[in-house]
């Protein structure tokens, strides 16, 4: 059990380092290809962030592990909301833009609804298996392109931070490029095998591992980004990245990962997406109460406490 622990470690920590890896590299060499600051942020840089939860689906999805890919997604998102942004309220408190509560939140609460419909089917054909299929990937994928359209309509009016990209020799960036990509596949692969063999020494079930162990892994991008965000006051990148990554796990990830093997569902995953779905109602509400649009340290610390209510039911 520790040897597996420690490779399932060693796993996340090469996937993640794969990312960093992959993203400087091609965001220096897109920069020196002239290629426009908001199209790298809004694609290779947001990409980065959402990376390790695109590997592991895909390679949990390839292995015949489709109940890893859900609970990677819809706990990683529901991880992001409740712990992540609790977590970056309570270091500052949270000022959030008009259009971040007008069109993003719920934006990301349509995503998390349109998913628990398509994965679904027996509400529609009771003899129906419940998958999310290639034609619901390719609908998730368009919904992505709006959503893309709209954050480079709000790069137009400066709304959108440009991210500070470093330049390096085009050898490294290849370099850089080439070490990411292998770092991901060898990363992504030992996740999802010593998280399976972990499952199987618990006596628990891939679901349980994906919505938490896995979940809590693939989100340290996330995490770090938004408290470190947090910490120096900057509101926008720290719900911003939370509110991005949700959106991009549930119409990007789940997209192409029903593209290249759709995964069969288990209705046991509706009570989760219920969950995932109120962590983005309660931060609605929670901003919407106080009419000041902003997230306060005991909002953040009750979004915690609804976490660990929930972890607790997880678990028992």
């Amino acid at each position: 059990m520790i040897v597996s622990m420690l490779m399932l470690i060693l796993g996340f920590a090469i996937l993640l380092l794969g990312a960093d890896r992959l993203v400087k590299g091609a965001a220096s060499l897109a920069k020196q290809l002239n290629v426009p600051q908001i199209v790298i942020g809004l694609t290779i840089v947001a990409l980065g962030t959402s990376t390790p939860e695109l590997i592991v689906n895909i390679v949990a999805a390839l292995k015949g592990s489709p109940d890893l890919s859900y609970g990677n997604i819809i706990g990683s998102n529901t991880f992001n909301v409740f712990i992540i942004l609790g977590i970056s309220a309570m270091i500052y408190p949270l000022n959030i833009r008009k259009a971040t509560f007008l069109k993003e939140i719920p934006f990301a609460l349509l995503a998390s609804i349109v998913m628990l419909i398509m994965v679904n089917d027996h509400w529609f054909d009771a003899g129906a298996a419940n998958l999310l299929s290639r034609g619901d990937g390719f609908i998730l994928l368009g919904l992505f392109g709006l959503f893309l359209i709209y954050a480079h309509s709000l790069s137009k009016q400066g709304s959108e931070a440009q991210p500070h990209i470093k330049t390096y020799p085009l050898a490294a960036c290849i370099g850089f490029i080439l070490v990411g990509l292998g770092g991901l596949v060898l990363g992504g692969n030992w996740v999802v095998k010593y998280a399976l063999v972990i499952a199987r020494e618990m006596g628990i079930s891939e679901k349980i591992i994906g919505l938490t162990i896995v979940a809590a892994g693939t989100s340290l991008p996330e995490l770090a980004t938004s408290a470190v965000a947090a910490y120096k006051k900057h509101s926008d990148i720290a719900i911003g990245n939370i509110i991005g990554s949700n959106i991009f796990n549930l119409l990007f990830v789940m997209g192409v990962t029903s593209i290249i093997e759709p995964p069969l569902y288990s209705l046991s995953f509706n009570t989760d997406q219920y969950a995932m779905i109120l962590s983005i109602a309660l931060l609605f509400i929670f901003i919407l109460i106080p009419r000041r649009h902003r997230l306060e340290r005991w909002q953040g610390g009750m979004l915690i406490a609804v976490y660990i209510a929930y972890a607790v039911f997880l678990l028992k």
